[in-house]
């Protein structure tokens, strides 16, 4: 499997000096990125594996200077890479020698909180937190929450659907976003839902949010804001075997209880973890879940202690329930910070499959089997609630044999969580990562019709070119609209 961009267009990246001239005649002149070192700091996303210089860089203020961007390059044929915060695992904001980036990170202001209607609506630029931080004073939060959200911006999170540890109960960006201002790459302005709970006509949203910048750049959304808690607390189970760990996360969604966070971690994730986060993570077990509740005090109390009664099924060897504020924090300081801890001792290829939840304790055992097989260890990290897995692939980036292995480990277990009625992506988007796989999960007519829908928003295929779709076949859907 070869996740390499196509051969840019030649003539396009010759044209450069030329290109960025006219740019600047567009919008003020610091919001174009031309110098070398520059570009390099946008050369790669979270999948470093993969680095391109982009043709230049815009980093604009403003919806209108988006929109002046987008007619600018559709008109003069040149592909646009979208760009939050460059969070993404998949390649989705890699750029290419021939293409523009776009990046949104300078609007990043909140426009408006209606607590009455409890929504928020903001600039994409901002970060998960930053959208909290401004409406907590009021006693409300913004409930996705993937490990990177200290980084990620609601723009990465829209183009991925991305979710987190508590999107078991809150569910993922799809689920709390009513509205968004669309740029489309002719350059039009659209808005496409609002502030309402249900909007009139096509759910042209539930289109949109996912659709990893094949479409256009949003610039605003508004979000659903939710009433704070009263309370929340976590507690570690630990197990002897990934198996046990297993069938008590699928005892507790069997028995209707729905906590808002179940993670899962491994040994060699727990160790890596616990070493560099200091969080009283227990290091002699095989498998870790931790399981968070909330709610009022007497509901927390009830919640934990049927917990703790479905676990004791599964002869737990740790059973610790937080006793404070301060050790909650370091628990989900632990798990938050477990990519970046896994990424000191080892550079990794993370996976973002999803699965059946009662087919959790085989695929874990297959997964194994396939990094072995491989030669290539792993570290299981991953929303255990929902089914959506991250194993992390270790492996030398500075060995192309090992990365190579890396890489068709990695294949084979996307075509795993496929085989047993999964998909190749939960959060973290297609990007140029399961591009190729694609026709694992889609027939060529599922896939045609996709390719259609992204012709209609974008005749030229200028937006975000190379990532999701196969390379093959993209000119018969073009031809086809």
């Amino acid at each position: 499997m070869s996740l390499a961009l196509p051969e840019p267009d030649h003539a396009v990246v010759r044209q450069r000096d030329a290109i960025v001239a006219d740019l600047r005649r567009l919008v003020p002149h610091d919001v174009v990125i031309d110098d070398e070192e520059g570009r390099r700091a946008y050369e790669t996303d979270a999948l470093t594996a993969y680095r391109r210089l982009p043709l230049a860089v815009a980093l604009p203020r403003s919806t209108e200077e988006v929109s002046r961007l987008l007619r600018y390059c559709h008109a003069n044929d040149i592909k646009v890479v979208p760009r939050g915060a460059g969070t993404s695992l998949s390649g989705g904001a890699l750029p290419a020698e021939d293409a523009l980036v776009i990046g949104v990170s300078r609007m990043n202001r909140v426009l408006d909180v209606d607590v009455m209607n409890r929504t928020a609506t903001a600039e994409v630029g901002i970060t998960n937190l930053g959208i909290s931080d401004a409406v907590k004073p009021r006693g409300f939060f913004y409930a996705p929450d993937p490990s990177s959200q200290l980084a990620c911006t609601l723009a990465g999170n829209l183009g991925m659907n991305s979710g987190g540890a508590h999107c078991l109960k809150y569910g993922v960006t799809t689920n709390n976003v009513l509205g968004a201002k669309l740029v489309l790459m002719s350059g039009e302005i659209v808005d496409i839902g609002g502030a309402e709970l249900d909007a009139a006509g096509y759910d042209l949203l539930g289109l949109l949010i996912g659709s990893e910048g094949q479409f256009g750049i949003v610039t605003e959304a508004t979000v659903r804001i939710l009433r704070s808690p009263e309370g929340a607390r976590p507690m570690l189970l630990g197990f002897g075997s990934s198996e046990a760990a297993s069938k008590c996360v699928s005892a507790i969604i069997a028995a209707g209880i729905i906590p808002v966070a179940i993670e899962y971690m491994d040994k060699p994730a727990i160790q890596v973890c616990e070493a560099f986060a200091k969080a009283g993570y227990p290091t002699d077990v095989e498998a870790l879940l931790i399981v968070e509740v909330e709610g009022s005090a007497e509901e927390i109390s009830d919640l934990l202690e049927s917990v703790s009664a479905i676990a004791k099924q599964f002869n737990p060897s740790v059973m610790r329930v937080s006793q404070s504020e301060e050790e909650s924090a370091a628990i989900w300081r632990g798990r938050k910070s477990a990519f970046g801890a896994i990424g000191r001792i080892s550079d990794y290829y993370c996976m973002d499959g999803t699965i059946p939840l009662g087919r959790l304790g085989e695929v874990l055992q297959s997964i194994s089997a396939i990094c072995s097989k491989h030669g290539v260890r792993v570290a299981n990290i991953f929303h255990a609630g929902d089914g959506n897995l991250h194993p992390l692939i270790l492996y030398d980036a500075n060995d192309e044999a090992q990365a190579e292995r890396a890489e068709q480990a990695g294949a084979e277990v996307l075509e795993l969580c496929v085989k047993v009625g999964g998909c190749l992506t939960g959060e973290h988007g297609v990007g140029i990562e399961k591009r190729d796989l694609m026709p694992v999960q889609f027939s060529p007519v599922d896939l045609a019709m996709q390719m259609r829908i992204k012709t209609v928003f974008d005749p030229k295929w200028l937006l975000n070119a190379a990532k999701v779709f196969p390379l093959s076949g993209r000119e018969a859907a073009r031809e086809s609209v």
